[in-house]
């Protein structure tokens, strides 16, 4: 049976867009999402990106649901050492109070920027060294069954959102396992030690409240099109722009310049991290997706479409449902 589809919307502001657009186009991806049997989608928090629209997470997410009805919506995720717990407690505890049983927690412990803004932000760095236990705060928080005595989480006390440890390493495949929490490991851009994560997870679970078994979910990239050559096209603009948010958000790059960087060293480097893509006809792209679900021994898909506008990923979404069976929640 083939596992349920979800969708990482990277919220990207593509060539002669702008923030707005990408954002309105999150929020017609999302309904288009929920009308054709999507499971959920999920957004990622980065910063100082000019390319990339999702910084506000917490806020993007409450504006999608007030536009939409059914589908789960969530981070994928919050970067926990950017954060208090309590704070984010009470952004997801409101997000699910106003939107009962539609709200997803991604958690990562990267800072999701560069140096430089992470001062902007006053990201402590010994802050990630405490995520597990911000992550076990966060749940107390969210529980009801708070680790700081005389605080509570207003909203957030008792809503129970269901928490996930996002990860591209063995550390959280070991935390999630630890702490019984679902574990989503981004292949979509870190696919060297997927095999051995989700392995190291799936022997090392313990259940908890949460959950009773594990629950893996893989990142995967994907542009869908018509034909081949219309795909293959598209994955070029799509590396073009990687390759500007990779090595210089505020720089603009020329195709040329795109192009040299990706025949160079660095280059082959961003086709390793993009080794997991199903690029193609829908039919190609969903005999990949089934066969990328086996290889990573995934529960379900989250997969981000790579298509350079609001219009292409659109479509690339639709195209992909055409050939894929919603799988029930």
């Amino acid at each position: 049976m083939p596992v349920p589809l979800s969708i990482l919307d990277l919220a990207i502001i593509g060539k002669g867009e702008t923030a707005r657009d990408s954002l309105e186009g999150s929020v017609s991806l999302a309904q288009r999402a929920e009308k054709l049997g999507y499971r959920r989608v999920w957004y990622a928090e980065h910063h100082n990106n000019s390319a990339i629209a999702s910084s506000a997470t917490s806020v993007l997410i409450a504006h999608v649901a007030a536009h939409t009805h059914t589908i789960r919506l969530g981070a994928g995720g919050i970067m926990l050492p950017n954060h208090s717990p309590l704070v984010i407690a009470e952004q997801f505890g409101t997000l699910e109070t106003l939107h009962p049983g539609r709200i997803d927690l991604g958690l990562g412990r990267a800072p999701g920027t560069d140096q430089n803004t992470m001062r902007a932000m006053r990201h402590d760095p010994m802050s990630s060294d405490r995520f597990p236990h911000d992550v076990q705060e966060l749940q107390g928080y969210l529980s009801g069954h708070t680790l700081i005595p005389g605080v509570d989480a207003t909203p957030g006390k008792g809503t129970n959102v269901p928490l996930y440890i996002l990860g591209s390493s063995l550390f959280g495949a070991t935390l999630a396992a630890a702490l019984g929490l679902p574990y989503s490991f981004a292949s979509h851009f870190a696919p060297n030690v997927l095999q051995d994560a989700v392995a190291i997870y799936r022997r090392e679970f313990q259940p908890s409240e949460q959950l009773d078994r594990p629950y893996v979910i893989a990142g995967v990239n994907a542009i869908v099109a018509e034909s081949e050559e219309e795909a293959q096209a598209q994955y070029r603009v799509s590396r073009r722009q990687r390759i500007a948010r990779l090595l210089g958000p505020h720089r603009h790059y020329t195709d040329e310049e795109a192009d040299t960087i990706l025949d160079s060293p660095q280059g082959q480097q961003l086709a390793q991290m993009m080794r997991y893509s199903a690029v193609g006809t829908p039919s190609d792209v969903r005999a990949y997706l089934d066969e990328f679900a086996k290889h990573a021994d995934a529960d379900e898909l989250i997969v981000a479409h790579l298509a350079s506008s609001v219009e292409t990923r659109l479509h690339s979404v639709d195209l992909l449902a055409d050939v894929s069976t919603p799988v029930p929640a």
